[in-house]
């Protein structure tokens, strides 16, 4: 029997946006542990806004474990908080009443700013800004992306990896200090987890940098000329996979037209700031799409029409600070509500 340290980590109630917690226990199994063989954990919900201090317990329900190679015997168990009971979701639960579909397919792109000292990495410390966007993007060398930044992100995808989560890759964004990594999953739940462990685990590996992930949509304000940080999520299911259609994508475009102030409502907070119509995106009030068009809501790659209308959309709307697990249910309640037709048999 070898002894295991469990890092259960799970999202607290704080609004808009959840935080990540985490703590550890102590317990011996005579192999890594399976999922089932985690028990549920209690902690004090009214240190993370889910509960009062005169009844305060809030259970933590195992959904997901993933290996923690930054610890020798190291584990990390993603958790949704339940009741006292045990049984009963709390309300700042949203990942056990989202809509799932294990044949809906989601790549997340993480956009995000390394900050230390205040400002993005790279950036004057007495004020001021660098030189304008425009080299920093994929860009390569110390001006461009200094030091600290190109290993905190090589260590962090060597991390996910480790943990067996689809990372599928990184590069420099188009701000100085802002990067982005890929995360791809088969399924609303599953994909979103491993997105919020990913997060977690960048945020836990800058603590040895003296380093801050900021995730906010437009950190440097709305009036100044640089990018914001979206997660822009490619999405599809099996039926847009398989049959698809030109007739069946414009309805699907129509729906997603009419449900957009939804779709707006849970891709993140301050998203305003950063939805301008400038910059790589479409005005927060408007709804288009567009082959190859990064300033639309949704980009149609040139994949997909040359498919005949068939494989993945990507919607550019969700910010960096999205709730994955918001995000991928509101597309799949869209999607829902579009009509399929039965493939015909050749």
């Amino acid at each position: 029997m070898a002894k295991y340290k469990l890092e259960y980590i799970w999202l607290d109630g704080y609004t808009p946006v959840p935080n990540l917690r985490g703590k550890t226990q102590i317990k011996e199994f005579k192999s890594f542990p399976k999922l089932e063989e985690l028990p549920m954990w209690g902690f004090d919900g009214s240190s993370t806004r889910q509960a009062e201090g005169r009844t305060s317990d809030c259970m933590l329900k195992p959904v997901a474990v993933y290996p923690d190679t930054t610890r020798k015997n190291g584990v990390i168990v993603m958790c949704e908080v339940m009741m006292p009971d045990g049984k009963t979701p709390h309300p700042s639960n949203g990942r056990a009443t989202i809509l799932d579909d294990p044949g809906a397919w989601f790549g997340f792109e993480q956009e995000y700013f390394l900050y230390k000292d205040g400002v993005p990495l790279g950036f004057p410390k007495g004020g001021g800004y660098p030189y304008p966007q425009g080299l920093y993007y994929t860009g390569v060398g110390y001006d461009a992306v200094g030091c600290i930044a190109r290993e905190i992100v090589e260590k962090h995808l060597d991390l996910c990896l480790d943990a067996g989560i689809n990372h599928e890759g990184i590069n420099a964004e188009v701000a100085k200090g802002q990067w982005e990594f890929q995360i791809f999953g088969k399924g609303s739940k599953s994909a979103a987890d491993q997105m919020w462990v990913a997060r977690y685990l960048l945020m836990r590996l800058c603590e040895s940098y003296g380093v801050d992930v900021n995730f906010h949509c437009k950190p440097l304000g709305k009036d100044v000329d640089w990018n914001g940080s979206g997660m822009h999520s490619n999405f599809s299911t099996t039926y847009l996979r398989e049959v698809g259609g030109k007739e069946y994508f414009e309805a699907l475009m129509a729906a997603f037209d009419k449900y957009k102030n939804e779709h707006i409502a849970v891709y993140g907070p301050d998203n305003h700031l950063r939805l301008t119509g400038l910059h790589e995106t479409q005005s927060i009030d408007k709804f288009n799409y567009g082959v190859a068009n990064r300033g639309a809501s949704i980009r149609v790659p040139h994949s997909f029409v040359n498919n005949g209308y068939k494989g993945y959309l990507e919607d550019r709307r969700p910010n960096s600070q999205g709730d994955p697990y918001q995000i991928a249910s509101r597309i799949l309640q869209t999607i829902a509500t579009v009509p399929t037709k039965k493939a015909s048999k050749k």
